[in-house]
Parts: C-alpha cells; structure tokens; sequence
C-alpha cells in the first residue's frame, strides 16, 4: 500500500482512534492523511495512469484473480479486524471477506468482455465505439460491508483501466489499511493506493483536478454535498446514499413468517445494512398476530446476547434519539427502546408500534435495530405510504397476491423492488437508486459502464490516387 509520506514539519493534522464497540477496548490509532498528502498521493496515481489504461485487458482480469487470491489467504485476519473495529459478528465479517474475492473475480472476468457497438453505416466504412477509462477513481466507501463494498468499486475501476485511491470509512481505518496492503502488492506501483483519514482527506480528494470519478457508498447528506463538489469539477460521480426501505404485509400471508423477515430485515446486523427494513406496515388483518409475533423474536434475541453491538457511541445516540423522539410522540415501544447499562455501543432490538407517518423514524434513515411499525387498513393504502419519502433504495413486498405483487412493483419509486424476501438476489445485479439514495448504477456488469466514457469511431475508404 501507498500510504502518506511523513508529515511535513511545521503542519499538522489529526489521527483516528478506534474503540471496540463490543466492549470499549481500543483496537488502535491511526494518523490521518493530510490534504497535502492526499494530493501527492492523487499526483502519483496520476503519473501511473497511462501505463495501467495501457494494459491489456486480460492482463488486468489476471491480476484481479491474483487479488481475490491473496483476500482469500488473509480472510481470517481480515475478518477479525473488522469484528473489533466495527462490531460485525465473525460470520457476517467473514462472508464479506468471501464476497469481496468474489466480487474482484466476477470483474475479472467481465473486464475482457466489457464491449462496444457495431454501428450501421456507409457500406465501405466502419462504424463502432469503444470504451475508455475515464481516469483517476477516487473512492469512498463505508464501515458497514468494509471489504465486500470497496472490492465491488476497485474491482469495476481497475478492470476497466481506471488507476484507483480509496479512502475507507474512519470508522474502519484498520480494515481499509490491511485491504490495501493486500491489493497494492498486488498491481504496479500506484496503481492502488489506499489514505487514511477523515471529512477534510476526502474533501481534498474530491475537489482535486486529478480527480475524474468520485464513487461513494454512504449517508445521504455526504452524497449531497459531494454532488455539489462534482458539479464544479466535472468528476463523474457514482453514489449508493441513504434509504428508508419499506417492508409493505399483505394480508393472507402467515403473519409468524412475515415476522421472521420483518426480525431479520430490521435486526441483522444491529440494523447496519444499506438495504436494511426501516419501516414497516401491515394489513390489520393479521397485524395483531404479526406484531405479537415481531416483539417475541426481537425478546429472544436480546435475551441471547447474539446481537451485534453499533459501530460506536456516536451512531448509538443518533438511534436512541429517533427512538426517543418517537415515544415522545405517541408511539409505544413492547420491547427495547433503552440504553443498556456497560460498555461498548449495544442497543436493544427494538420495536416500535403505533408509529404515525410523521415520525421522524419514519421518514429517515435509522441505521439501527429498530422495527417501527403502522398498521393500514388496506393493501392500496399502504402501497401509497411506502411509495412516499425522498429516498429510493429499496423496498420489501410480502404477498400471495401476485396482482397485488405487480402493482408494487410498478409503483415503488425504488432501485430494487423484493418480493417474498427481505434479502437476496442473483450474483451480478446491479440497482441504480433515486432520489436522496444516490444515482448511478452500483455493482454488476452496468458498473462497467460508470467507470468509462464511451467513444465513437467512423473510418472511412481512403481516398488514393487513381481513385
């Protein structure tokens, strides 16, 4: 890995310490890139840029395997890190690890096949386009999926010729530094290169004329502010933001299994989930069972002590004070719902009823392991409830209705519309979300397409003596 050189006498700027949020004991502390170093390190990828865009396409696939390989052998250690600095449970860190090797070796396979257009033209000339990449790749991913996000995002950039600077989540220093390690003894000098730091690192390498295409996975409010960024530099700009992905229950489904998704939708991994369930409504007819039902899964799992602690302090108090803001107005919480005393950032599942639309927790994205739950009167009336907002992520329909399926389908203004499963989907889908939830599309073969301008060629019969 590439990181900053020392720092220049006479300037400073700030390090980042990690807590574990399982139980507050410090995982390390790491200095920040400054804005200045952030720029050398932009200059370098710069300078290697023509040489990588140079390589054969084959040859950049090879490299990409050798990259999954080398995630593969240190997949245990990169794992447990990430465990201790973020919190994720040891299996869920793991199949990140897993699905980031897989990821790079998905692109290295499509890299070589990523192709133009035939054109139809003048009989005697060609017509046809190329793809081209667009330059330096500055990306910014989050602490939720560390390895598994930004494996998507610097296998896509890489494959398609793009040279690449990623700066991880601060919340994942550790991780994202390991990661690029791993990557960067693998490609020519430069070509990866990973910096550490903060708000102002990512500022300096997003406003930096180096810089051709900023992808971002994280909040909403970021992803504003880096749309206005590029909007003054002309980077290209990928970003998958925030959402408030509804859960819409239809009657005549076993409410015990919608609970069963509702729990795993809103509860796994604390909650922490891009495409986490942060709303749910439920027909009446079953709403009593399937609300019974949800309070008596969110019990157990407290009482097990299985579930996954927030990445830290700060993200706890955001929960709680959504949490609170609710009870305040109106709604009831049967289970969870309070700090819990020790150390660490644990927070409760948590459910939420009686929940009005004018919720905040309603209306924003939560980010933690709370169910809010309204009850609809019927499936029309809560098709329109979670058809509103500003975000446009994903959405969740449980029905045995398939008309009532199809009408959801067209109706939600969403990136990615799941029927009968809160989670899932086929190897190599790609959703181009809306709204407050970003723009572009994210992941599979359509990635491709992001990191590269597309150009059009015409040749024509020369024209030679004699003709």
């Amino acid at each position: 890995m590439h990181t900053a050189p020392a720092q220049p006498a006479g300037t400073t700027h700030g390090s980042i310490t990690i807590l574990n949020p399982a139980d507050g004991t410090s995982v390390g502390t790491l200095e920040s890139a400054s804005p200045e170093q952030a720029r050398l390190i932009l200059g370098r990828a710069l300078e290697a840029g023509a040489s990588w865009a140079g390589t054969a396409a084959a040859d950049r696939g090879a490299l990409l395997h050798d990259a999954a390989t080398a995630l593969e052998g240190s997949a245990d250690e990169l794992a447990r890190l990430n465990q201790r600095e973020t919190g994720k449970p040891y299996e869920d860190a793991l199949g990140g690890v897993q699905a980031g090797a897989a990821t790079l070796r998905q692109y290295a396979e499509l890299g070589p096949l990523h192709r133009g257009h035939s054109l139809r033209g003048a009989p005697l000339a060609m017509d046809y386009t190329v793809t081209v990449p667009r330059g330096v790749a500055v990306l910014l991913t989050p602490w939720n999926d560390p390895v598994a996000v930004a494996c998507g995002l610097i296998g896509a950039a890489l494959a398609t010729g793009n040279v690449v600077v990623h700066k991880p989540s601060e919340r994942c220093p550790h991780v994202g530094r390991l990661l690029g390690r791993l990557l960067a003894d693998v490609f020519p000098p430069d070509v990866v290169a990973t910096v550490i730091g903060g708000p102002e690192t990512g500022q300096a390498l997003v406003e930096a004329p180096e810089t051709d295409v900023i992808a971002h996975v994280g909040s909403s409010a970021t992803g504003e502010r880096l749309a206005r960024l590029a909007a003054l530099t002309g980077a290209h700009l990928i970003r998958e933001n925030g959402g408030n992905d509804p859960l819409l229950i239809d009657e005549g489904v076993d409410p015990a299994w919608a609970a069963g998704q509702a729990a795993l939708g809103s509860f796994a991994n604390a909650g922490q989930i891009c495409t986490s369930v942060e709303r749910i409504y439920v027909h009446r007819a079953i709403a009593e069972d399937f609300c019974r039902e949800l309070v008596h899964r969110a019990r157990d799992l407290n009482a097990s002590g299985d579930l996954a602690p927030l990445v830290d302090g700060r993200m706890r108090e955001e929960v709680h004070a959504q949490v609170s803001e609710a009870l305040e107005q109106g709604a009831t919480a049967p289970e969870g719902g309070a700090i819990p005393d020790g150390p660490g950032a644990r927070y409760p599942a948590t459910v939420l009823l009686d929940c009005a639309a004018s919720l905040r927790i309603m209306q924003e994205e939560t980010f933690g392991p709370v169910a809010p739950v309204a009850v609809v009167d019927d499936f029309r009336s809560g098709l329109q409830a979670a058809a509103t907002g500003r975000y446009g992520l994903a959405a969740t329909v449980l029905t045995g209705n398939l008309a009532h399926a199809q009408e959801a389908i067209a109706a939600l203004p969403v990136g990615t519309v799941k029927v009968n499963n809160v989670f899932g989907g086929a190897p190599g889908g790609s959703a181009q979300p809306r709204a407050a939830s970003g723009d572009g599309f994210g992941y599979g073969p359509e990635l491709l397409d992001e990191f590269t301008f597309v150009k059009v060629v015409h040749v024509a019969e020369p024209w030679t003596v004699g003709s």
